[in-house]
């Protein structure tokens, strides 16, 4: 039944302009995939799960969630330019906390030189990144490359991504074409 949820909003909801899009994707991830962790769902330290594997798992963690939104969004048809998978230290217990967790959200970018909208699986709402002062970015990617805060421009090649490469290579594999 998620499949054919997620199947059926790809098709009906492409033509729709890119807030809606957003507000669609992160609100059927966030209600139906459940958080865990990937020992707990892959029986592995760190695994980054395709689409089709977290749909099929009804469970996810932060990485495959953001891994999720990010293909969806770009199958109906949102520019993948515009999105880019953000690694950030979370501040655990609020934004004076000095604890911190690695996490990871997608932005997107209405211009290249915007301020992001950021999408997240710990809260439903998207907001911009101002007022996300809980989240403080390491660096960001997509298939264009890595970018570092600040940056105009990427810095390097994603092929040095190893884990982004892997995943690529089976979402190709399961028929994906991007």
């Amino acid at each position: 039944a998620k499949f054919q949820t997620w199947r059926k909003m790809n098709v009906a909801d492409s033509n729709l302009p890119d807030a809606d899009r957003l507000k669609r994707v992160n609100e059927l991830f966030n209600r139906q995939i459940r958080f865990g962790t990937d020992p707990d769902i892959w029986n592995s330290p760190d695994y980054w799960a395709s689409s089709l594997e977290t749909i099929g798992q009804s469970a996810g963690d932060c990485e495959d969630f953001v891994i999720a939104k990010y293909f969806t969004l770009q199958m109906m048809g949102v520019e993948p330019g515009r999105l880019r998978l953000t690694y950030v230290k979370a501040k655990i217990g609020g934004v004076n906390s000095t604890v911190t967790q690695a996490h990871m959200v997608l932005a997107y970018y209405a211009q290249p030189d915007a301020e992001p909208l950021v999408l997240d699986n710990l809260i439903t709402d998207i907001r911009p990144a101002s007022r996300r002062p809980d989240l403080l970015p390491v660096f960001s990617f997509n298939s264009d490359g890595i970018w570092v805060p600040g940056g105009a421009q990427p810095k390097s090649s994603v092929e040095k991504l190893s884990r982004w490469t892997d995943l690529v290579a089976r979402m190709k594999a399961e028929g994906f074409d991007f």
